[in-house]
């Protein structure tokens, strides 16, 4: 992983309002810091830049890794994932409670990927939501 400089990080984190891109899991009240995740990976020549980075909590950003497809569970077909520096969050998912339910194939895929529904991470959101910090704004 390269180094990202200081300053863009703060940039990358004010963006996302400090909350992971991916699940909407907010850094505060996490023990582990989050990641900055090249959405296009460095291996398939992504950069280092603004336009290319996200915030993931650390459960995103290790199932994530360096992919930038995945299967689609219903068709067996593979499609790009989510993109959060290009797609829209409310067109491929939404909140049902703590559960994040996939409306598009990009969203299956993502979702199945990342496992955003496995149950440890719908406890943090239920304990987040008596905490105000669930569903993200």
């Amino acid at each position: 992983m390269s180094d990202i400089p200081a300053r863009l990080r703060r940039r990358v984190i004010r963006r996302a309002k400090g909350r992971c891109e991916y699940c909407g899991l907010a850094q505060a009240g996490q023990e582990a810091t989050f990641h900055i995740d090249h959405v296009v990976p460095s291996a398939y020549g992504g950069t280092t830049s603004l336009e290319n980075l996200a915030l993931a909590c650390v459960s995103c950003s290790l199932r994530k890794g360096a992919r930038m497809s995945a299967l689609d569970p219903a068709t067996g077909l593979p499609v790009r994932l989510y993109d959060p520096r290009q797609h829209v969050w409310g067109i491929h998912f939404r909140w049902d409670g703590v559960r994040i339910i996939a409306l598009t194939s990009i969203g299956r895929a993502t979702v199945e990927l990342l496992q955003l529904n496995r149950q440890r991470l719908l406890r943090i959101r239920k304990v987040e939501g008596s905490l105000g910090r669930h569903p993200p704004k």
